[in-house]
Order: C-alpha cells, then structure tokens, then sequence
C-alpha cells in the first residue's frame, strides 16, 4: 500500500512540472520610458538665465521627466533628438538663433512637441525673428517704469493652471507686450499711466496658452530674475503652465481663444 502511494504521488508530480513547463511565461511589465524636456538657457546675463531655469529642473526631475539641460541652441539641430521630447523649456533673451536651429525648434513645435517659457527668455529671445515670434503669440515692447509694484490678475478662475490662485502682486518689470489674438488669456495686469500717460487703463496679457501646429505654447510674462520666483503664485503659475503644456492628465485642455475683437 504505501509502494503504490509513493508511485501516485510520484506520478502527481511529474504531471505537475509537465503542465508548469507548458504554461507561458509571464513576462515581467517594463515601465514606459519618461517623457523628456530639454531646458535651453542662454543671452543676457541680466536675467539670470541659469538661476532661473535651476529652479524648475530638480522638480521636474522629481516628477519623473528625463531631463537635459543645455546651454547652446545648437541642440536644435537633432532632429531625433527633438522629435523624441514632450517639452521644451526655454530661457534665452536678446539672443540670435540661425535659420537651421528655428527650423529645428519651430518643426519640432509644429509636430506636437510642447514648449513653455517666462518672461524675454520666450518672449524676447530673438527679435528679428517673426515666425518664431508667431508660435510664442507675443513679443515684449516695452517695461514702463522698470522696476515697479504692479498687480497681476487671474482671468480664468477655472482653468487647472489658475484654480486656486488668486490676484497678487509683483514687484519687477511690468511687461508691455504685442499679443496675438489667438491666445487664451489666463491673466492680465492693468497700467496705472504713471510712467507713460497714454496707456493709462491699458489691460495686458501676463499669462496665455495656444497653439502652434500640433504643439502646445505657454508663456508667462513674470520671471525677470530668479528671485521673482519667490512669489508663491508666479512660481505656481510657471509650474502648472509646464505640466500643462507637457499634456499631463489633469492640467488642461487645449486652448479657446480668447479673441477681444471676436463678435
């Protein structure tokens, strides 16, 4: 009795491991790789270009983006490079850029990369230049008065890159700015004309977000220095408008314009 046991459970056994060796092989789940941002930085010293972008790469390192920093434009030049990225932050003022490095930068944006950027490091980099001026949707003009206390008003209360801020002020260059209609305006600042009488009541753009081609723009007018960064709201602001731009879910749909001449 005990034999024939032994045979049967010998038997159990090697039908177990022959029915084990048969099943597939589940294959271990590899992540997906991260979403990449290339951070350009470069131009006048005035702005603290190095400063100012240092602030926003360990955090989104922390947020699990691949991140590569540069300091010349000729990183547009790879198109695979470029092609692979989800965004690109750009911090470089009164600069020149090539016709092959803008069309390296303006393909990439056309095709669906994403790009985000503050004050004349987007919005003032390269002044001759018109259509990359067309994808930003502005160009700084003019700060009246420089350095100034200005107030800075949210628009669109709702918006995932506004909700919870409220008005705040600023301390720095309130920016005087050419905007394209076709941006969504998220918050303004109004000119007091104490430093140039005839704007006075003038409502300007501080923060928008739009289209060029595929890819997603946004720019905020704060950010003169570094320092700017320490009002919570500007930082915050800048933050949402990154995550945003690089389509994260939750930050935001795409852009509605917000055409003033619109009927």
């Amino acid at each position: 009795m005990t034999s024939r046991i032994v045979h049967t459970c010998t038997a159990m056994a090697v039908l177990f491991l022959l029915v084990a060796s048969a099943a597939p092989v589940a294959h271990a789940q590899t992540a997906p790789p991260a979403p990449k941002v290339l951070v350009v930085w470069g131009g006048w010293e005035g702005h603290t270009p190095k400063q100012s972008v240092d602030l926003f790469i360990p955090w989104l390192r922390e947020r699990g983006y691949e991140v590569e920093v540069s300091n010349t434009l000729d990183s547009y030049l790879d198109a695979e490079k470029m092609k692979s990225l989800t965004l690109i932050v750009q911090m470089v003022t009164m600069s020149t850029i090539t016709p092959q490095q803008e069309k390296g930068l303006l393909n990439a944006i056309r095709s669906g990369v994403n790009v985000a950027g503050w004050h004349g490091g987007l919005g003032d980099s390269f002044r001759t230049n018109t259509e990359y001026e067309y994808m930003v949707g502005g160009i700084w003009v003019a700060h009246p008065g420089g350095i100034i206390d200005y107030t800075v008003n949210i628009r669109k209360k709702d918006d995932p890159i506004t909700k919870g801020i409220g008005d705040f002020t600023m301390r720095s260059e309130q920016y005087y700015m050419l905007v394209d209609p076709n941006v969504e305006v998220l918050a303004t600042t109004t000119f007091s004309g104490q430093h140039a009488p005839w704007i006075d009541g003038t409502v300007m753009p501080v923060a928008w977000k739009k289209l060029y081609g595929k890819g997603r723009v946004f720019y905020l007018s704060l950010g003169h220095v570094a320092k700017d960064f320490e009002v919570p709201e500007a930082l915050e602001l800048m933050k949402r408008g990154m995550l945003w731009a690089a389509r994260e879910p939750g930050s935001g749909a795409d852009p509605v314009p917000t055409n003033p001449y619109r009927r």
